[in-house]
């Protein structure tokens, strides 16, 4: 699975320590799901879709091995 957590991040100018505390995790669970080592749980994904107003699927993409 990849993401577009960084790219969405950046253009709502928040820092990993923004997102992190906006959602209720820690900088550190930010981190690795930018860098695919840790895949969200479904309801951690809606938290991240409805903070930045997009579907899940804008967000989150399956890759062809998934």
């Amino acid at each position: 699975m990849t993401n577009n957590l960084k790219v969405e991040r950046a253009r709502h100018n928040m820092t990993q320590a923004d997102l992190a505390v906006a959602i209720s995790v820690s900088r550190q669970s930010i981190n690795a799901m930018e860098k695919n080592k840790y895949v969200p749980s479904t309801v951690l994904a809606l938290k991240l879709a409805r903070l930045f107003k997009k579907p899940v699927e804008e967000l989150f993409q399956l890759e062809s091995s998934d």
